[in-house]
């Protein structure tokens, strides 16, 4: 894959929310595929409480059964740092993903924590990643807005991007958690971000209609943005949306998008079918159909 782009493959945030469990088998021959299409860069797997997201309690033993693939980043999401230790002992997982937020409302949601807390724990987790020779992305969830009056600006976000790379953290990917911010907001927001970052990856994690996600890759491109989170099919998304067809970015139009900037893939040979097996895992455990073109 030509590394001046980043294309991160999402299923863990595709499956997280899905209401019948996927067996352990399906995700491990799943991630194989996607490792087979010339995926490199994979958030895979979380190590949260399984009261909270059930579908992710079998990571160890998906990880254990993948193996592991030193040309492959493999990114599973913690929240905390018992999670981190869960991780790093798998010894597949390469990056640790942290959900930051300067939406007090959120954090208090997702994590059950404050910001002063939040921060408190990525620092810890930073350090045991760094300790065990992981790197660590990120990710600013509501970077763009919320929908809970919390205080937010531009400002705010490229200030918490800049805390994030004090912290020696490599990677931040600002989230459009609720799929809101139209693409003049994703250009100003995502240039701000690299400007005030001094070298730290910027990038995003998008959630849309597949007809409006093309424009806003492109505006986060524009800006400078050379890392995509994306899931095939456009699975999963935004919990707090009131359209159902708000999902992730699909892999599919981000790389429609980088072609009318030049930028190739050399994926879409093999994308049809691992997109095929996705659909199938959709329909099977949502009812719920998706499209791979």
């Amino acid at each position: 894959m030509t590394e001046s782009v980043k294309l991160i493959e999402c299923p863990r945030d595709a499956w997280q929310g899905l209401k019948h469990f996927i067996p352990t088998e399906r995700k491990v021959e799943y991630l194989r595929a996607l490792v087979a299409a010339g995926f490199r860069h994979i958030d895979a797997v979380s190590f949260v409480s399984p009261k909270a997201v059930p579908q992710m309690f079998d990571s160890e033993e998906v990880l254990g059964l993948l193996g592991r693939n030193d040309a492959v980043e493999i990114i599973g999401i913690v929240v905390n740092e018992k999670g981190a230790e869960r991780a790093i002992a798998t010894g597949a997982v390469t990056t640790l993903g942290f959900p930051y937020s300067i939406s007090e409302t959120f954090l208090r949601r997702n994590q059950n924590q404050s910001r002063e807390e939040n921060e408190t724990v990525l620092k810890r987790i930073a350090d045991r990643a760094r300790d065990a020779g992981l790197q660590v992305v990120a990710y600013i969830s509501m970077a763009f807005g919320n929908p809970y009056g919390d205080a937010w600006s531009e400002a705010a976000v490229a200030d918490a991007a800049q805390m994030i790379g004090r912290m020696g953290i490599q990677s931040v990917s600002l989230a459009d958690t609720a799929g809101a911010a139209e693409p003049n907001l994703i250009n100003r927001v995502v240039t701000t971000a690299i400007r005030d970052t001094n070298g730290c990856e910027v990038g995003v994690h998008l959630h849309s209609t597949r007809s409006a996600a093309r424009e806003k890759i492109l505006a986060a491109y524009d800006a400078g943005c050379r890392r995509f989170d994306a899931a095939i099919g456009g699975l999963g998304g935004c919990p707090f949306a009131q359209d159902e067809l708000v999902g992730n970015i699909p892999t599919e139009e981000v790389l429609s998008a980088l072609a009318q900037r030049g930028i190739h893939l050399p994926l879409a040979e093999a994308l049809a079918a691992v997109g095929a097996m996705n659909s199938a895992i959709a329909e099977e455990f949502t009812g719920e159909k998706t499209t791979t073109r």
